[in-house]
């Protein structure tokens, strides 16, 4: 269902672990020979423009390490029971659909647990999926900071004990283009061959 609140689009989906997408508005090109994506298009959005943050092998990581690759970027966290490795799976297949242009198109896994997301564990995480996937770790003081810039929603749910807690998380994925910016927000739930069908078309007209 989508609603429409102080012109931003919530989009909302539940699942095991409850979940909301929202995104800050909509920058669609006007041009009737702009592409014609199946994700949403936010292209000229002011936000989301960049990140630094440290990988699972211990390695400073940034937007502009990943030029000239697609960059497809999910929040989530690996005791999540569906959404995220559902997510991922997701993400592997529009790389083999891809084929050989799978090459271009790097794949991250931002944590919202960094609690419990230690970087020997995201490692085995990200190789079930795909082992060129990346996870990046924010501290919990920057993880408040980057999901606002980000416009990422990420609550705490507590559980009989106090580490069987969840998460109740933003599902859905940004794209970069090969320059590094911003241009699509595509919704859980979206198939493979549609996403795929996106990035050929940011490919395509990538320098």
């Amino acid at each position: 269902m989508i609603h429409f609140m102080n012109k931003r689009n919530a989009l909302k989906f539940m699942s095991g672990c409850a979940v909301t997408i929202g995104t800050a508005g909509l920058f669609s090109a006007c041009s009737p020979n702009a592409p014609k994506f199946t994700a949403i298009d936010i292209t000229g959005a002011d936000y989301a423009k960049d990140f630094a943050l440290t990988d699972h092998n211990g390695q400073a990581r940034a937007l502009k390490d990943f030029k000239g690759k697609i960059v497809m970027m999910f929040f989530g966290y690996t005791q999540c029971p569906d959404v995220c490795p559902t997510s991922m799976a997701e993400m592997a297949e529009i790389k083999r659909l891809l084929g050989k242009d799978g090459e271009r198109v790097q794949c991250l896994f931002v944590t919202i647990d960094p609690e419990r997301d230690k970087p020997e564990m995201l490692k085995e995480y990200m190789a079930a999926f795909d082992p060129t996937f990346l996870a990046l770790i924010p501290t919990p003081e920057k993880l408040v900071t980057l999901a606002k810039d980000y416009k990422v929603y990420y609550k705490k749910v507590e559980g009989p004990t106090p580490t069987s807690y969840t998460m109740d998380h933003t599902a859905g994925s940004y794209v970069y283009d090969a320059t590094g910016k911003l241009r699509l927000f595509t919704r859980y739930g979206t198939k493979p061959e549609l996403t795929a069908a996106d990035i050929k078309q940011l490919l395509a007209s990538a320098p």
